[in-house]
């Protein structure tokens, strides 16, 4: 296998599994954010979200509530959060999940952009434009 996160889901690359089903194997990140984050990993070789088919989509949200439920009860959490990083951002090259238990004052924080890209002064335009291409993909005129 060339993709390290096929190893890494089926168990042939050093790492601390937690759990581990048919299709996904969750495991610790190796730079975590808070004790416990961990992330959500196909055993298909998928590198996008819009590669997955339903099946396996609705498998890793599934997944990802089981995590949360479990990080809550053991460390207690205030929160959670789950976020996925696609494209360029994919630093692992396989899609994944991560799922990180957040706690008041952990200092993780959504940065603002250090440029103001007018986005927000554009947020009725920009919703315009979304619906037409949300009907492109669906296949409605």
């Amino acid at each position: 296998m060339d993709c390290l996160g096929c190893r890494i889901a089926h168990g042939l690359e050093p790492t601390y599994i937690v759990y581990d089903d048919e299709l996904v194997t969750c495991v610790l990140d190796i730079d975590p954010f808070n004790e416990g984050h961990m992330l959500i990993l196909p055993k298909q070789h998928i590198r996008e979200l819009e590669e997955m088919d339903e099946e396996l989509s609705l498998h890793v949200m599934k997944t990802s509530q089981l995590c949360a439920n479990v990080l809550k009860q053991r460390y207690g959490a205030d929160g959670i959060t789950i976020c996925q990083n696609g494209g360029v951002f994919n630093d692992l090259g396989h899609y994944h999940m991560h799922i990180i238990p957040r706690f008041i004052g952990d200092g993780f924080t959504w940065s603002e952009s250090l440029f103001d890209t007018g986005a927000k002064q554009r947020l009725a335009e920009t919703a315009a434009n979304l619906k037409i291409y949300f009907h492109r993909v669906l296949g409605k005129s």
